[in-house]
């Protein structure tokens, strides 16, 4: 199946722009999603994790902390690696066991460290939601309700944007309303309709 690989910086807009193609019927595969499934208290994924950090970051119900755990490795770079290593593998094969079982001729890959994790090798194309980083920041701070001083630390730790730019194949400028996205995403799905039909057709010669 052909795959774009969708990502963005905090802020940018990668969910709306998800659901922008999910509502062409594009099959959405959400690496988050997946990350939150695989560490939920009846999967055997967590438990390499609770061995290495501690029974303290499980919540009452026995699911992980997912906020203490990611505030305890924002600050422990040797940690964070560490959970990454551990779970990016896992993540991406269960990212390739739901683009084989997907009906559609493409799908959209949300994977907000695309460029950071390497994994921007691993689909057809990359595709980058932009903004100025002062409207990343003010969509964050309502979102997310953090401070602009955390967001900004938080921002230090992803690609620059020029460098996600870098590795773009194509862009969703998201500063000018709903409306101009929407336009985006319909020319940019007929491209990947076409793209993706060019690789089936080359793929059974």
């Amino acid at each position: 199946m052909y795959s774009i690989g969708l990502t963005g910086g905090i802020g940018s807009g990668k969910t709306t722009v998800a659901n922008a193609f999910a509502a062409l019927q594009i099959p959405i595969i959400d690496t988050d999603a997946i990350a939150h499934e695989l560490v939920q208290k009846d999967k055997l994924t967590l438990q390499p994790i609770i061995h290495k950090f501690g029974t303290s970051y499980l919540l009452p119900d026995g699911n992980l902390d997912r906020k203490a755990l990611a505030h305890y490795i924002f600050e422990h770079p040797d940690e964070k690696q560490w959970l990454e290593s551990y779970l990016h593998p896992l993540i991406w094969k269960e990212v390739v066991v739901r683009m084989t079982k997907a009906s559609a001729i493409y799908c959209i890959i949300v994977v907000p460290l695309l460029i950071e994790t390497g994994l921007y090798q691993q689909v057809d194309g990359v595709l980058v939601v932009d903004c100025p980083e002062s409207l990343q920041i003010e969509r964050a701070i309502k979102r997310e309700h953090m401070t602009a001083d955390i967001l900004k630390a938080i921002m230090q730790t992803q690609v620059s944007r020029e460098k996600r730019l870098a590795h773009a194949d194509y862009v969703i400028y998201n500063d000018d309303g709903i409306e101009k996205l929407n336009q985006q995403v319909q020319t940019l799905h007929q491209q990947f309709l076409t793209l993706a039909r060019q690789e089936t057709r080359d793929s059974n010669l």
